[in-house]
């Protein structure tokens, strides 16, 4: 946890197998500005897209947010799947996870489903789901996490009105806020936002560091050309759903078991800052699945200890 909140404060300095079961088709055929993930969806469909490895190269520099950002993913996402490697300097010439396959989560596959642990927004539509890296509210500000609502309305060059206690932060820090951010590329809502409910908005940022962590204000931020498709293709009156999965699973038809586990958020500054892995709330569901005779449970165990954020097969020696 203490790699995250170091990362978070660097943030802010800084501007704030069965066919059926596996489907992928990640648009790799266009400019990496405009990049993303895509694959087709049935009632069948349980599982998307592959794993891949990136070489760094021994001569040169990146950060695990360059190669998150690279391949649509947010930092949470290649932390959780590199726990060894340093995000700010990793070592050259090593091989880094791209965890780009995932469990679709346990919701209803229609419109914006947002699922903060794994810091991943899925936009289900036309018989596809589009999945997209996500920032969310800080530790006290929490992004909701079991809310149905719908997008209320859109507006391209928003602006931003900080609350009252928004500005007193800022003020204490010694940064004062204006009144309202007025529209443009500075603006920390970025260029295009998504209104849903009364208070909360999915938008854009004016920063290009911190997608995949928690540096908002409660809202949901995205990187600019993914928070301009949305805004472009995502209708008024699209069903939001909110929801707290840090743990998905699912068995296919052929019998094989599946678990992708993340960190689950901290509630609390104190569990923020803890070294130690924040404890899981088991839903009746979840123990009923772990119950499976057919589960290896050494991998399990490891599975729920490391939460790489991976697919993981749970029961190999039957396949």
């Amino acid at each position: 946890m203490r790699k995250l909140s170091a990362l978070l404060t660097l943030a802010m300095c800084s501007c704030i197998s069965a066919a059926v079961a596996f489907e992928d088709t990640t648009r790799n055929n266009v400019p990496d500005s405009v990049i993303f993930h895509s694959y087709p969806v049935t009632e069948s469909t349980q599982i998307v897209g592959r794993d891949e490895t990136y070489l760094i190269d021994p001569e040169g520099v990146t950060t695990l947010e360059y190669v998150a950002a690279h391949y649509k993913l947010g930092l949470s996402n290649m932390i959780e799947a590199n726990p060894l490697v340093d995000p700010i300097v990793p070592l050259k010439g090593s091989n880094l996870i791209v965890p780009l396959q995932l469990i679709l989560p346990e919701a209803k596959r229609d419109g914006i489903v947002i699922n903060s642990p794994e810091m991943r927004l899925y936009y289900y539509h036309d018989n596809v789901v589009d999945v997209f890296p996500i920032g969310i509210g800080e530790v006290g500000k929490g992004t909701p996490l079991n809310w149905v609502t719908k997008v209320e309305r859109k507006r391209a060059n928003p602006t931003w009105t900080p609350t009252a206690q928004m500005r007193r932060e800022a003020a204490a820090a010694g940064e004062p806020l204006p009144a309202v951010w007025p529209a443009g590329p500075d603006n920390p809502m970025g260029l295009f936002a998504l209104y849903v409910g009364r208070l909360f908005a999915i938008h854009g940022t004016n920063a290009d560091f911190g997608i995949g962590l928690r540096v908002s204000h409660g809202c949901v931020r995205l990187r600019h050309d993914d928070i301009e498709y949305l805004f472009n293709n995502v209708p008024v009156g699209t069903r939001v759903a909110f929801i707290n999965q840090p743990i998905k699973y699912v068995k296919t038809p052929d019998g094989a078991l599946y678990i992708e586990v993340h960190q689950p958020l901290s509630r609390t500054a104190a569990e923020f800052e803890e070294m130690s892995n924040q404890p899981f709330e088991f839903t009746k569901e979840d123990l009923d699945f772990f119950a499976d005779p057919a589960i290896d449970q050494e991998i399990l165990q490891r599975a729920l200890t490391e939460r790489s954020g991976r697919v993981i097969l749970l029961n190999p020696a039957q396949f």
